[in-house]
């Protein structure tokens, strides 16, 4: 049977996860030194305690980094003293380094009630608020322990690294100059500011305060780790590679050499090295990797080598939109290694449901449900029958350690998704009342705001020498909020860009599907719609950018055999690559013009 989370628990979630930042935060560690020489003292002055002895106890054990005794010794003080707040700190820093957010939480709060005046437990509490993914939370603790310890340097790095979170990236670098001018020899403020201008996309200044971090510490694995991130991105993965493994050589905490592991498994697939990759890419699935996502489910999980002849496999969306699509190109495989008596089930997200029905029809498919527990997302499926029961399941992601473990392994598929065939006839007819000439499907954003996801897109004035070409009737296929682009391509380049009537671009994913089948091209950056257009074999131009994996370190998208790629020569350097991208768009028109004629 399937355990599956009840509502009731919390909210349940409408957006799946997102991935991962790129850059490794330095806030400090949880009960610092200089803190708990701090607690000892004053535990010291208070030897009338019943509690004290086993509260030194506890200290001893964290500076030992023994987690699991330090919770043995607070809970043990705890018994004698239920309401000593000191208790209550030592337990959540001991929890927190034992990987138990959520109850090192709890204790948390319950010390800072009882310990209003000592600061250290909001500082404390914010960063493992931070890791949790709540940064306005942590925001107000950090100003709480800001405004006892105004110049205090962990401070304000932490506090700026909340607001960085929050997208107030002007803010953060307000809060963080004074602090680098003050104490120019901590390199966490160096790490720091390279996450804020990396965050913007700017990756040689990036650089820069990374290298400056690692003069003050050689040492310093979190910078060497953002480092290579930075060279990544700026197309160098080999030097990217060297800074990855040096960064995990020195990292100690599990938590963050699966952060690390998962950063190296995009670095080496963009090295081709794509098995290793995918192998590395497990790491986001490890019980102490902060992000990850629990799967609800108590049967076997599938592992590459399993014999799936004649099983029941569920198979389970993850990441974003666009990666269930993506992912989803191993689906053909995995359905004949079933064979005739075995039997495929999908879990999507609810949207992408219609879709994969109709591309898999022997498979059954459901949704997939994302709800937050204990400040971690957990992902279950409710639609399972509890009496037909599953043999085996996995993430989506962890078939390719299996069926793609090396470019030649991606088939030359065009299409593997399919849209109604009745839709994609009705919207051609409705394309009728578009502008004259080949329809060209745009796609220039990602509606996800919240995290530095925008560098990875061109602004918009950046598209003036494609909307600048003639005879093309450019339609909007573009999600969310887009009124502004739409005003700005009519009053800026005299263009006007269609938008299909009678849809939502976001939510009706199986129209949107159909949309894209009755373009004669879809041009724009890597998106959920994009993916979908792609993987339904519509012809494409895909505008990547240095440094993106799924290219697989080639100058194609093995993923999709009709996709052909456009490239900037470096990260944000978008007027060569658009220039480009209106180069072959007019030869699209004109060799369209020539067979309509």
């Amino acid at each position: 049977m399937s355990r599956q989370a009840q509502p009731s628990v919390q909210a349940m979630q409408s957006a799946a996860p997102t991935p991962p930042r790129l850059t490794a935060d330095s806030l400090g560690a949880a009960g610092s030194n200089d803190a708990l020489a701090k607690l000892n003292r004053a535990i010291s002055e208070l030897k009338a305690m019943s509690a004290a002895p086993m509260l030194q106890r506890a200290v001893e054990a964290i500076r030992a980094e023994d987690a699991k005794a330090g919770c043995e010794w607070a809970l043990k003080a705890l018994e004698q003293d239920e309401r000593s707040g000191f208790g209550w700190y030592l337990l959540g820093i001991a929890l927190e380094r034992a990987g138990d957010f959520a109850n090192s939480v709890q204790a948390y709060e319950s010390a800072l009630k009882l310990l209003p005046d000592h600061a250290e437990v909001a500082n404390d509490l914010g960063r493992l608020a931070f890791r949790l993914g709540m940064p306005p939370q942590a925001e107000s603790l950090f100003r709480h322990f800001l405004a006892r310890h105004p110049d205090h340097p962990e401070g304000a790095n932490n506090l700026a690294c909340a607001i960085r979170d929050q997208g107030r990236h002007a803010e953060a670098v307000d809060i963080l100059r004074p602090a680098i001018v003050k104490s120019p020899e901590i390199p966490m403020l160096w790490n720091t500011m390279g996450t804020i201008v990396s965050d913007q996309g700017d990756f040689a200044n990036a650089v820069v305060f990374f290298e400056e971090a690692l003069r003050l510490d050689p040492g310093f694995p979190k910078a060497r780790y953002n480092l290579g991130n930075s060279k990544l991105l700026r197309g160098d993965p080999e030097g990217a590679i060297g800074d990855c493994e040096a960064a995990l050589a020195c990292v100690l905490a599990e938590d963050e050499r699966q952060m690390m592991r998962l950063a190296r498994s995009t670095i080496l697939m963009g090295l081709g090295r794509v098995g290793e990759g995918w192998d590395d890419y497990e790491a986001r699935l490890h019980p102490q990797f902060n992000e990850r996502t629990q799967f609800l489910f108590d049967q076997p999980r599938w592992e590459p080598g399993c014999d799936l002849a004649g099983k029941t496999l569920l198979v389970v969306g993850e990441q974003g939109l666009g990666d269930e699509i993506l992912f989803a190109n191993t689906l053909p495989d995995v359905l004949e290694r079933l064979g005739p008596s075995g039997r495929l089930i999908i879990a999507v997200e609810p949207r992408l449901m219609p879709i994969f029905q109709r591309a898999f029809p022997k498979a059954e498919v459901g949704a997939h449900a994302t709800y937050l527990l204990g400040g971690k997302f957990a992902r279950g499926a409710a639609f399972l029958d509890a009496e037909k029961g599953i043999d085996l399941w996995t993430p989506m992601g962890s078939l390719l350690r299996e069926f793609r473990r090396s470019v030649d392994a991606f088939p030359d598929r065009r299409a593997y998704m399919a849209a109604d065939p009745a839709r994609v006839a009705h919207w051609r007819e409705v394309l009728r009342n578009a502008p004259a000439g080949p329809k060209v499907g745009l796609l220039w954003k990602s509606a996800v705001s919240k995290d530095a996801r925008h560098r990875y897109f061109s602004p918009f004035e950046t598209w003036g020498p494609v909307l600048a070409k003639k005879g093309v009737s450019f339609v909007n296929l573009q999600y969310g909020d887009c009124a502004e682009e739409l005003a700005a391509a009519s009053r800026d380049f005299g263009v006007e860009i269609w938008s299909p009537p009678g849809i939502d671009l976001k939510q009706d994913l199986d129209d949107v599907a159909a949309l894209c089948c009755a373009m004669d091209l879809v041009v724009g950056f890597s998106n959920a719609t994009l993916n979908i257009a792609a993987a339904c074999g519509v012809p494409n131009f895909l505008i990547s950018t240095p440094g993106a994996w799924p290219r697989l370190g080639t100058a194609s998208y093995p993923w999709y055999p009709q996709t052909r790629v456009f490239l900037p020569p470096s990260f944000g350097e978008w007027a060569p690559v658009m220039a480009e991208v209106a180069e072959a768009l007019g030869v699209f028109a004109e060799d369209y013009a020539r067979q309509a004629s």
